[in-house]
């Protein structure tokens, strides 16, 4: 544990921070994962729209600085192209 009071804020601000992006990370996976299930399914309409809230997800994962931009923007190439060719 430290003993200067600016490292002991920074303990605290870094365990917000872990579990804030913890939490986004996970939201992210769930909506990928719903989109990958949805087209397994075979339901068009519904792999749109879990496409379109996953694609959300991941341009503000890259905003916070969670996912770098390229790995959200291949990560959405290949959500586009698994629900077009559905």
């Amino acid at each position: 544990m430290p003993n200067i009071k600016s490292a002991k804020k920074r303990v605290l601000v870094s365990a917000k921070k872990t579990a804030n992006n913890k939490s986004e990370k996970t939201a992210l996976k769930t909506a990928i994962k719903k989109v990958h299930i949805s087209v397994a399914e075979g339901g068009k309409a519904e792999a749109g729209q879990a496409y379109v809230s996953a694609q959300s997800s991941i341009d503000k994962a890259a905003q916070h600085g969670i996912m770098h931009k390229n790995t959200a923007a291949r990560r959405k190439s290949k959500l586009a192209r698994a629900v077009s060719t559905m």
